[in-house]
């Protein structure tokens, strides 16, 4: 009797769900007007590969302290750490949604031992398919035994916990791409800090070059000043020049103390216990970052990949809600022993077991499943909004970065060169003042132009680099093409 039992409530169990649809409509991606190629000419195509690895993409920079440094983050960047949690609660809500589509499954016992007054007599009572003896026993005590098993099920027949699994399981994704963009993010984050930082190393070695040749600069003008054949305000313009180039570098240490502390701070570790050790020959690599076509944008960027499956999470609430207008099954089965001999607990004398079902469906609810519904699909119309504008973001992004980056390798060449002009002109200024051919004023002149020239060269080629990083983390980090 009891595998009927439990027989009866699978086989109805499986009739109510093969009998059962899913209301609600069923998710399409929103289509999305896309280009062919970026606008920016000169990049290599990409076929899309939204199953390829994005792997290291800040080894082509080519730095092992780079390296290392990254390799950090996934560890012990806490932005990184609240994401990966996130992601695993997104995961257990999904199981969670899940778990409504199978039966609940309990089983309950218990002894007791009671006692009534003298003369009485035993009475046998039967309560929710659970049958005991209380009293009796002519004033003695009376043991009462009992176990049960029970089963209820809500046949998933209108799609509701089908529809919120699928919810759930499009936040779930969604949660996945957040890990990825917080990932990226932090790692393009360290990977700009990390060139503004060897940026301000550069710096920091051309001020103090600059520091020395002026101090030698203020030595021949104090020489010559000594002799009578230049002006005392020729030494005050030395020694303001000098000065003012040692406030530069002073300045200097300071930034290239914040950029250090934020990799600290990236890296997951104090900022009072991290160093990076300074290399003023430290040489920058421009590599060459192969474009990819929109769609592939949209299939890596983790931003674009979260807006997409937060679109369908929300398709799936609407089916949820639409669910309410229909109403709900309940199919329960108890079977159990109840005897107040131990040793007879389990004899078929002794058994009992019911089987039943149950419908419920609101009759009234003043509107309150109709506005649901139109809040779900009011939800969904602002998701795919929100995906589209997510979208439209992204190739401005890379399109401004494209544009950046091929501006400022053009811009680097005529930098370069006149940092060399610069430079030479400052030697002939200075070679023309020692033969007293020209006023002290054109040497300073033509130092700080040269100071300045040369600085400026460092400062475009770190922005090239973070233009680059920044390209990078616009076609959603990585990729398979060759450069």
């Amino acid at each position: 009797m009891r595998n009927q039992l439990f027989r009866i409530l699978i086989t109805s169990a499986a009739a109510a769900a093969l009998a059962g649809c899913m209301v609600g409509p069923n998710y399409h991606r929103p289509s999305l007007p896309l280009a062919p190629a970026f606008k920016e000419p000169g990049w290599t195509t990409a076929q899309p590969a939204d199953l390829s690895p994005r792997g290291d993409w800040w080894t082509v920079f080519n730095d092992p302290v780079l390296n290392t440094l990254e390799s950090k983050v996934a560890i012990s960047n806490q932005n990184v750490a609240a994401a990966e949690a996130a992601y695993r609660q997104a995961e257990a809500l999904v199981r969670e949604q899940r778990a409504g589509l199978f039966p609940t499954v309990s089983l309950d016992g218990g002894a007791t031992r009671s006692g009534g007054g003298r003369g009485s007599s035993g009475t046998v009572v039967t309560t929710g398919g659970t049958t005991t003896v209380v009293g009796g026993g002519g004033g003695g005590a009376v043991n009462s035994y009992r176990v049960s098993a029970s089963a209820s099920w809500a046949p998933d027949i209108w799609g509701r916990i089908r529809r919120g699994t699928e919810g759930a399981r499009g936040a779930a994704q969604a949660s996945e791409a957040d890990l990825a963009a917080a990932k990226l993010s932090a790692q393009g984050s360290l990977a700009t800090d990390y060139f503004e930082l060897r940026e301000s190393d550069i710096e920091i070695a051309l001020l103090t070059q600059a520091v020395d040749g002026y101090q030698k600069s203020l030595t021949i003008t104090q020489n010559r000043f000594n002799a009578g054949i230049a002006p005392h305000s020729d030494v005050l313009q030395a020694q303001s020049l000098l000065a003012s180039t040692q406030g530069d570098l002073a300045d200097l240490s300071r930034t290239r103390a914040i950029f250090e502390h934020a990799i600290a701070v990236l890296t997951g570790e104090a900022p009072e216990t991290f160093a990076v050790t300074a290399d003023p020959n430290w040489k920058p690599l421009i590599p060459g970052v192969p474009a990819a076509v929109p769609s592939t944008l949209l299939q890596r960027r983790p931003d674009v990949a979260g807006a997409e499956r937060r679109a369908a999470s929300a398709s799936a609430q609407i089916g949820v809600q639409i669910a309410g207008y229909f109403p709900d099954l309940t199919l329960s089965g108890n079977y159990g022993f109840a005897s107040s001999e131990l040793g007879r607990l389990f004899s078929a004398s002794n058994s009992s077991w019911s089987i039943g079902a149950s419908v419920a469906q609101t009759l009234f609810d003043g509107g309150l499943t109709r506005a649901r519904v139109s809040a779900a699909r009011a939800a969904y119309d602002q998701a795919v909004a929100t995906y589209r504008q997510t979208v439209l973001a992204a190739l401005q992004d890379v399109e401004d970065q494209l544009a950046a980056s091929r501006v400022y390798a053009q811009e680097y060449v005529y930098r370069d060169e006149a940092a060399r002009d610069a430079d030479l002109a400052a030697t002939m200024v200075l070679n023309q003042y020692k033969e007293g051919q020209v006023a002290y004023t054109n040497v300073v002149t033509a130092q700080v132009s040269a100071l300045n020239a040369r600085r400026t060269l460092v400062q475009q080629a770190a922005t090239r680099q973070s233009t680059e990083v920044a390209l990078i983390q616009g076609l959603g980090g990585g990729w398979t093409a060759p450069f």
